[in-house]
Formats: structure tokens, C-alpha cells, sequence
């Protein structure tokens, strides 16, 4: 299964999932036809048409159609802290990640809307969405799938 980053911050590389890429340029993106891809809210403004195909995307809630049309994706997955994004945040206080729909998965599970606490993130779990989503998104449902 191809997964990446993109504009994936070094000190996030250590905790990407097993197998999943951190990618710095965009000319990385054209490489290859992703399963998943996540996109930080500095890689979505790199985004050109036709560079990135992926069967599901990961991106900034809020994105405008405009911007999530030049990917040729065919599921859209939102993170962040409205209500109107697919995964969110319940609690900030102590970190709850929040599925709010159901969600495809590269291994054609899904996963359903459920709450899942966040214990010791190495940073506020507010900016690890985009990485706590390839987790969910890629790892196997058994077991514990965060950092």
C-alpha cells in the first residue's frame, strides 16, 4: 500500500506509520498512484492539477471545492476542528479523536464513527490530525493505532 505525507515537518517522520512516506517536494506527489495520502495544510496550497491521484485523501477541513478538485481523488476526508469535518477533536483538554462519519479505509474496511482517547501525543493534538489520520486510516483496527 503507497502512503504519504506531503509537507510532512521532520520532526513528524519518526512517528509516521510503518510504510508511510514523508514527502517535501511536489513533484514527489506525480510519482506514484497513491491508496492514501494526507496533505498538510501547507502542502494543500502546493497543490497543482493533475499532480496528485489518490483513492483517498486526507485534508484541511474548510479546503475550498477549487483547491480539492485538482487532486483526482475518490474519497475527500477532512480533519479539523469543526464540526463538519469527518475527524475532529471532541476534547482538547484531554485529546479525544472523534469520527464523525464513517470512513473508507486503503483495505476496503471502514472505519465507524466512534470516539478514541489520545494518551501522551508528542505534540498538541490538534496539529498531529493529519498524522492521527494515516494511523486510523492505515493501521490495522485491532490493538492501539496511535503514536
Amino acid at each position: 500500500m503507497e502512503c504519504g505525507l506531503f509537507e510532512c515537518p521532520m520532526a513528524w517522520r519518526a512517528w509516521l506509520p510503518p510504510g508511510a512516506r514523508g514527502l517535501e517536494r511536489k513533484e514527489e506527489l506525480a510519482l506514484e498512484a497513491w491508496d492514501l495520502m494526507a496533505l498538510t495544510p501547507s502542502g494543500l496550497l502546493q497543490l497543482e492539477k493533475g499532480i496528485l491521484r489518490c483513492r483517498i485523501l486526507l485534508l484541511p477541513g474548510g479546503t475550498p471545492l477549487e483547491l480539492a478538485a485538482l487532486a483526482d481523488a475518490e474519497y475527500l476526508i477532512t480533519y479539523g476542528l469543526s464540526s463538519r469535518d469527518s475527524l475532529t477533536l471532541s476534547s482538547l483538554e484531554a485529546p479525544m479523536l472523534c469520527v464523525q462519519r464513517t470512513l473508507p479505509r486503503p483495505d476496503n474496511s471502514i472505519v465507524e464513527p466512534q470516539e478514541l482517547p489520545l494518551d501522551s501525543l508528542p505534540a498538541p493534538a490538534e496539529e498531529l490530525l493529519p498524522l492521527l489520520g494515516l494511523y486510523l486510516l492505515q493501521m490495522p483496527l485491532t490493538g492501539r493505532p496511535f503514536l
